[in-house]
């Protein structure tokens, strides 16, 4: 079986290439060339797109030869651009706060990338080094939380189709970071101490945002002026630090309303809410279904899941209450005895699709 595998440069995809070779594959590593000199600036952080990039394609096709793999990089750079740099704009300038690795995964990583390697190398699989399981329940494909709940990936992978599903791995699904690590210098790989990339791009945001300063009022829930700003588009809701906003318990934003070039700020629990509208949901682990579903709803990447939500009808509802809903971010319903997701969708603010190609309910 010949397998591709996307190479970053980093330790976890080295481990899936090690694992795969020694249970005797034929693997072909794969890279996506995303950054193109003289369009953006980038930075000096570690991250999937900045020029940091020329670096780690070569320690990569260093890597492949010491592996005795094949080696291929694909220059997906446009399709980025179009993907995930543009919507990531029009999103911020919409003043939601998007979640680039998502559609990325969506749409490149697990989309585009397969198809150049199925085409080029003839491979029959494509395999990452996600911390993540793919589960087959009831007939339907669905990802699943990893071993190592503090690096599970899941949460970025709930817009990934059926037909993505059935053709990828996920060596490191039951592998803790830790022991990544061990394999990783048992086998002399010199990135088995290489620190996690955390970061979507590598310079400043704003940079890609190609916005001018406006200035706007920063405002409470009762309309009362309380500071000012340069650009709503620099904030999220749920966000504290840099409201420059003063006086008794902190305030936090609650609202970005792009339309008025508003910042709407609130104490922390003016900024929990029991009901949001999702759209462009992707379901999983169960039929497309108008629902009520129940399970434990994550709306950000870091932390748990929320004990107990129920979805339906293009709305989740959280009983107890969940702080710092931002449009524009993923929800992802997991099955809460099995980790198994039901389905995901884009929070909202007001029901409408964004641009977004998906019908409201997928699967």
């Amino acid at each position: 079986m010949k397998i591709a595998v996307g190479l970053s440069g980093g330790v976890d995809s080295a481990v899936a290439a090690l694992l795969l070779k020694r249970d005797g594959h034929e693997v072909v590593g794969v890279t996506m060339k995303l950054w193109r000199e003289g369009r953006y600036r980038g930075g000096p952080r570690d991250a999937c797109f900045g020029p940091g990039e020329v670096a780690d394609i070569a320690v990569a096709e260093k890597l492949a030869e010491r592996l005795g793999i094949g080696y291929r990089v694909f220059d997906c750079s446009e399709a980025y651009e179009t993907w995930v740099v543009e919507r990531f704009r029009r999103e911020r300038a919409a003043g939601h706060t998007p979640n680039p690795c998502v559609v990325c995964n969506r749409h490149l990583k697990f989309g585009l990338l397969p198809e150049l390697a199925a085409r080029a190398v003839d491979a029959d699989w494509f395999a990452t080094g996600h911390y993540a399981r793919i589960v087959n329940r009831d007939g339907r494909l669905a990802v699943a939380r990893a071993a190592d709940r503090r690096k599970d990936q899941s949460y970025f992978l709930w817009d990934l189709s059926q037909e993505q599903l059935a053709r990828v791995l996920f060596p490191l699904g039951t592998f803790t970071k830790t022991e990544v690590r061990a394999i990783a210098r048992e086998a002399g790989l010199p990135m088995a101490d290489k620190p996690d990339s955390q970061d979507f791009y590598s310079g400043d945001e704003q940079e890609l945002l190609s916005l001018p300063e406006r200035e706007g009022r920063i405002v409470s829930l009762s309309g009362e002026t309380l500071g000012r700003h340069s650009g709503y588009w620099r904030y999220t809701v749920g966000q504290r630090r840099g409201l420059g906003v003063g006086g008794g318990e902190p305030f936090y934003v609650v609202r970005v309303d792009a339309c008025r070039n508003e910042v709407v700020v609130g104490r922390r629990d003016e900024a929990v809410r029991t009901t949001f509208p999702v759209r462009s949901v992707r379901w999983m682990a169960t039929e497309p279904t108008t629902g009520p579903i129940e399970g434990r709803v994550k709306i950000r990447s870091t932390g748990e899941a929320v004990t107990r939500a129920v979805w339906g009808k293009g709305v989740c509802r959280v009983p107890d209450g969940i702080f710092g809903v931002a449009p524009g971010q993923s929800a992802v319903l997991y099955d809460a005895e099995t980790d198994v997701i039901l389905c995901g969708g884009v929070i909202d603010d007001d029901g409408k699709d964004e641009g977004d190609d998906d019908d409201q309910i997928s699967g």
